[in-house]
């Protein structure tokens, strides 16, 4: 196993398709030149943007976490009612919203960009009263939605997990 994490670049959330494509592209060439026999995208901006622009291009598999992460949400939302946080590139690409409703049209997808979380985990403010306000703000948009499924769609997100949970709850 070899792992590649592009710290000298994050976040990618707030990058061009464009710039994710060339970024995403130069990280599998790298891991090719050390003889890979897949490449698993981790990231949920890369996967949603660059994904399908590389997956035909190398003669090994690549795939992404957006499938496996729309099939977990669909196995469990109980209410077929699933948000979706994730940064403003992921979410504007409707990655997500897309995959379910082709794996699950009668799901409901509800999708916020949560920009924010990303330099505030990086920052290390788990549990930071800022932390709590921004998540509450972001996530109050669900308040109306009656989800019951909420897929974290950034690698950064988990990190927040308790803030994420503790403002879900007061919605």
């Amino acid at each position: 196993i070899i792992y590649l994490g592009d710290t000298a670049r994050v976040p990618y959330g707030t990058k061009s398709d464009r710039t994710i494509k060339s970024f995403t592209l130069q990280s599998c060439l790298f891991l090719l030149e050390h003889n890979v026999k897949m490449i698993i995208i981790a990231c949920n901006t890369a996967s949603a943007v660059a994904l399908d622009f590389l997956s035909n291009m190398f003669k090994i598999p690549v795939i992404g976490v957006i499938v496996p992460g729309s099939e977990a949400a669909i196995r469990k939302s109980l209410k077929k009612k699933i948000g979706i946080i994730g940064t403003h590139t992921t979410v504007n690409s409707q990655a997500y919203k897309k995959t379910i409703h082709a794996l699950d049209a009668q799901c409901e997808v509800f999708s916020q960009p949560c920009s924010l979380f990303v330099p505030l985990a990086e920052e290390g403010w788990l549990r930071h009263d800022v932390t709590q306000r921004i998540a509450a703000e972001y996530l109050n948009v669900f308040a109306d939605k009656d989800i019951d499924t909420l897929v974290m769609g950034c690698t950064h997100y988990p990190i927040l997990s308790t803030a994420i949970q503790e403002a879900m709850n007061t919605i």
